[in-house]
């Protein structure tokens, strides 16, 4: 594989974040493709603590019901399952360890309604690696976002999944000229050589 140094250095592990995006019950068990995805990010995640890249877990935390957003509550009505399904649908299900950190949200972006910004900023990071959950809601959303403020969003193709795996492939292709796209085995290839 011909490496670029362009993008070994935006990848550079010094000014990278993880993201690991809405990866709770409720959603890995509705996704299309559950085993390969749960693989995919737990390698994506090892790799990042083994070169000390910080790990930051999403979680949807919902407002009281007064406080939620109209849209948010209407569009949630149409989704093919509930966000209420079982007991512990809303624990994350991989275990967040060390230092990773658990930042709660109710919106669809990192950067809506969060400190991540901030955080990034004091740290010196400038990319945020994105897995998780889902492609064509949150994933893309935040991606976008990131791109917008000046951040280099990298999506892990393989490492992110929708519970709609038409909806997945059509957001991916969306973002294919503006978001870098790399799948877990060219992101590990790179890191092997810092």
């Amino acid at each position: 594989m011909e490496i670029d140094n362009e993008l070994k250095e935006i990848l550079n592990p010094g000014k990278t974040a993880l993201l690991v995006w809405d990866v709770q019950n409720m959603l890995v068990q509705n996704i299309f493709n559950p085993d390969t995805f749960m693989t995919n990010t737990k390698r994506v995640i090892s790799l990042a603590k083994e070169l000390k890249i910080p790990v930051i877990f999403s979680k949807i935390t919902p407002l009281p019901q007064k406080f939620e957003s109209p849209t948010r509550k209407y569009f949630l009505k149409k989704r093919s399952f509930s966000m209420n399904q079982s007991p512990d649908g809303f624990e994350l299900a991989i275990d967040p360890t060390g230092d990773d950190l658990v930042m709660p949200k109710n919106t669809a972006s990192i950067f809506i309604g969060t400190n991540f910004e901030q955080l990034m900023r004091n740290a010196g990071l400038t990319t945020v690696i994105i897995t998780g959950i889902a492609t064509e809601f949150g994933v893309e959303s935040s991606g976008r976002d990131a791109s917008n403020r000046g951040f280099f969003p990298v999506i892990i193709t393989d490492a992110v999944s929708s519970y709609n795996q038409e909806a997945h492939y059509r957001s991916l292709e969306n973002l294919k000229n503006m978001i870098i796209l790399l799948k877990t085995e060219e992101l590990i290839a790179l890191w092997e050589l810092v």
